[in-house]
């Protein structure tokens, strides 16, 4: 029988977030950051402690560096909102790559088809990538409010085992 913070009826923190938005009037004040606390209510619900959001502009070195921050400061998973489409600003996927140790591709692919399959066509145009960097889970999603529902929804169910295989602690 599973032990996990989502089973056996504790309510047990499963780690520490961090959301990164990628945009860029959001950026440079021109807009609110509407998707941001969507993003943390829902990893609040899937039981994680969002120790806040960052937001950067559409530029490689500003999603690198936010990346890194989460990495070193040793959040368990983080989350980045926009830049994955197609246009020539979209970058966020390329930036991520680079901060990757290793990829998870099947769970990419699942939010893709699943956000695709609910009518969000920007999560299935999505280049977001998903992987490991360190011991965090890195998750790109595309920015309508629509993606990001059903993104987090499909990444939920996986994110506890993920975190324990992270943390050591999930026995094999």
């Amino acid at each position: 029988m599973e032990n996990s913070p989502l089973h056996g009826g504790t309510e047990e923190l499963l780690g520490r977030a961090l959301v990164v938005v990628v945009d860029d009037r959001v950026s440079r004040g021109e807009s609110a950051d509407t998707i941001g606390p969507l993003v943390t209510e829902l990893l609040g619900e899937a039981g994680l402690v969002v120790d806040g959001t960052i937001v950067v502009p559409g530029e490689s070195v500003a999603i690198r560096n936010a990346l890194n921050t989460a990495v070193i400061g040793g959040v368990d998973l983080v989350v980045t909102v926009g830049g994955t489409g197609v246009s020539p600003r979209a970058v966020t996927a390329d930036a991520t790559a680079g901060v990757l140790d290793r990829p998870i591709p099947g769970i990419a692919e699942a939010i893709r088809a699943s956000g695709l399959a609910a009518g969000a066509v920007d999560a299935g145009l999505s280049r977001g990538l998903v992987g490991v960097s360190g011991s965090t889970l890195v998750v790109n999603l595309a920015s309508s409010r629509a993606a990001v529902r059903d993104g987090m929804a499909t990444l939920t169910p996986m994110i506890s085992h993920v975190i324990a295989e992270l943390s050591g602690m999930e026995e094999h």
